[in-house]
């Protein structure tokens, strides 16, 4: 089998994995006990909780621990919305927001919030004068993505930032879960930020959402102390330990990791440019590690099952997203519905190797040549 979906899942690294394990064995007691295991279980959940932060350029009491970066997403946008209701009900978000982010602003939308959709360029970026006409005194909230799931475009975010400081009662979140442990990623003018580490070499089941000090959420879960009021329950202090090492090592060797998937990243876009029909719809300066391609002709779910019977895995749109309907982000580069739904997403690693990528093509040149 050869894997090109890591944008969807990356496989733990075995450091994490014995992080993980060595905890659990070692603090079985529960952190909000006060004998001698729940005080020592609290003291080294508080020592991972100054790392990770230390790690993001954050305070200790800005991390909250969730179980997913959809949770965190969830906690940030409604916890927002529910406190800042009295000043206004208008949000601004883009087409290109994961579907926790989408079905999250659909749900408030239920519930009578205003969303309106910021216009998106021709490169995949947010159209920063659109995102000036469309700010009103009663937006409380902008949402964006740091890194599509899609295209991997970066968007704007310090100057999306910079634009919000003349409307002080509107809050940033950046949903980071594609950008976190592969760029560098700056804390300056957002007020909340999600990501997990299942993205990077860590586990499922743990997510992590940042959050300003100055800014107070309506909690999704009530009751139970934590290691926050912002989101109840008994801390996972092996699932915290894990997400530290991963973090870790994801910032330790980000920048030879980057190196070597922009290397993977160049040799696919040249080789693929040279067959008839296909198109590259992610943007030149994307993260290197998403690449999304388009096939004149043929469905993007039917390249990923031909791909997947010869044992290549790629992915269409995200894993999380709705199957059968095009790629909203591709929809938005190039403005041509089938090329939309024509497209699949390639996702590479450190872990890829020049071999997998040239089998992929021989592959991939086979897949075209039988479905014509």
């Amino acid at each position: 089998m050869i894997y090109l979906d890591y944008s969807a899942n990356t496989p733990v690294s075995e450091d994490v994995l014995r992080c993980f394990c060595e905890t659990e064995r070692e603090f079985f007691g529960n952190p909000n006990s006060t004998h001698d295991a729940g005080k020592a279980a609290k003291e080294r959940m508080d020592e991972i909780t100054v790392s990770i932060a230390g790690l993001m350029g954050a305070a200790p009491e800005e991390i909250i621990y969730t179980s997913c970066a959809s949770e965190s997403n969830n906690t940030a946008l409604k916890g927002i919305a529910a406190l800042a209701r009295s000043r206004g009900m208008h949000i601004i978000s883009t087409a290109l927001e994961h579907s926790s982010v989408g079905g999250c602003l659909t749900a408030l939308q239920e519930q009578g919030f205003e969303v309106d959709l910021v216009d998106i360029d021709r490169n995949g970026k947010i159209d920063l004068e659109h995102l000036r006409e469309l700010l009103r005194r009663d937006t409380i909230l902008v949402s964006v993505c740091l890194v599509d799931s899609e295209l991997g475009t970066i968007q704007p975010v310090s100057e999306i930032a910079e634009i919000l400081r003349d409307f002080p009662g509107c809050r940033l979140h950046v949903d980071a879960t594609q950008a976190m442990g592969k760029i560098p990623v700056c804390l300056d003018g957002i007020d909340t930020l999600s990501f997990t580490p299942h993205k990077f070499y860590g586990l499922n089941g743990s997510g992590i959402l940042y959050k300003k000090k100055d800014l107070i959420l309506e909690p999704l879960i009530h009751g139970g102390h934590s290691t926050t009021i912002y989101r109840s329950g008994t801390p996972a202090l092996s699932l915290a330990a894990a997400a530290k090492c991963a973090l870790s090592d994801a910032i330790s060797h980000q920048k030879e990791r980057y190196e070597t998937v922009f290397g993977y990243n160049r040799f696919l876009r040249e080789e693929l440019s040279k067959i008839p029909g296909v198109s590259i719809n992610s943007p030149e300066d994307a993260v290197p590690h998403i690449l999304n391609v388009s096939v004149k002709g043929i469905r993007g779910t039917r390249m990923q099952q031909a791909l997947n019977e010869k044992g290549i895995c790629v992915s269409v749109k995200s894993a999380c997203a709705v199957e059968g309907t095009p790629s909203k982000a591709v929809y938005a580069v190039c403005r041509d519905r089938n090329r939309a739904m024509n497209s699949f997403r390639i996702s590479l690693s450190h872990l890829t190797t020049k071999k997998e990528l040239d089998t992929f093509l021989q592959v991939f040149l086979e897949c075209c040549k039988e479905r014509e």
